[in-house]
């Protein structure tokens, strides 16, 4: 989520099948899906142009932001979405270690008749989910979202990914719970995805990062299990071409300017 905001576009690569670059991310409308999930890197103002210029063209009934709260949607249906900075403080997004809420309001804006939804999951979820494992923090319906224990080599390559994702720099025993934690992310944002389908009748389309949005590992692989009938289409964005475009695990991608950052790694240095 947001420790790697710099790095997501480096990990979004895997083995499912491959989708197909596009220029123009309104394209997507064309599809007919009932869900478009659109990724991003958190901090690129280029990838959130593209995802208000999808929503505008896809005008879905629905919208769901990894980046609020179930309590946070609830102020935004309330709030008048014209102005970013009274919707930023209503949501007290500042506080939220998002990056600006500017890049993020024109999403807002392009579906201003869209009902919000927040698929945030707590703190407290996320550290049960790291000492107990994904299904036992989600509950009842583990099942329901295909949350059984990961083959050893899949288990393997997660805990790789995710030390990448931290440059190298976590403990190893931590890295199964942070799998664990990602798990539980992605089938908790299926859920919230599948419910405001449930209630609006879509289309619905989920802001979130590019890792939730992959195929192979990410909310599709949830979905998949849960709603296997599930018309479905994901939108990967990078900041530069993927070196093995055969392996790209989204339906469609888009290469896009990187945005400027510090190195995202100079955290983890020895001091």
């Amino acid at each position: 989520m947001k420790l790697w905001w710099g790095l997501c576009a480096a990990l979004a690569v895997g083995n499912a099948a491959s989708g197909a670059e596009i220029a123009d991310p309104a394209l997507i409308a064309a599809r007919g899906a009932q869900m478009i999930l659109l990724g991003e890197t958190h901090d690129n103002p280029w990838h959130h142009q593209n995802q208000a210029a999808a929503v505008a063209a896809i005008a879905p009934a629905a919208l769901v932001f990894e980046m609020l709260t179930p309590e946070q949607a609830g102020i935004a249906n309330a709030t008048e979405r014209s102005e970013a900075g009274a919707m930023a403080t209503a949501l007290d997004w500042d506080k939220s270690g998002w990056p600006d809420f500017a890049m993020y309001h024109p999403i807002f804006l392009a579906a201003p008749q869209a009902r919000i939804y927040g698929a945030a999951v707590p703190y407290d979820d996320l550290k049960a989910a790291m000492s107990d494992g994904a299904a036992a923090a989600f509950g009842d319906q583990a099942e329901r979202f295909g949350l059984a224990p990961l083959a050893a080599e899949d288990q393997a390559a997660r805990e790789a990914e995710q030390m990448e994702a931290h440059c190298n720099a976590l403990p190893e025993e931590m890295l199964p719970g942070m799998v664990e934690a990602q798990r539980l992310r992605d089938a908790r944002f299926s859920e919230v995805a599948l419910q405001a389908l449930a209630e609006t009748g879509g289309p619905v389309v989920v802001i979130t990062g590019n890792g939730h949005a992959q195929r192979d590992t990410g909310m599709p692989a949830y979905l998949a299990v849960a709603a296997p009938d599930l018309r479905l289409l994901s939108l990967g964005q990078f900041e530069a071409p993927p070196q093995d475009p055969g392996s790209v695990p989204f339906d469609d991608w888009i290469v896009t300017a990187p945005a400027e950052r510090e190195d995202p790694c100079a955290n983890f240095a020895p001091r």
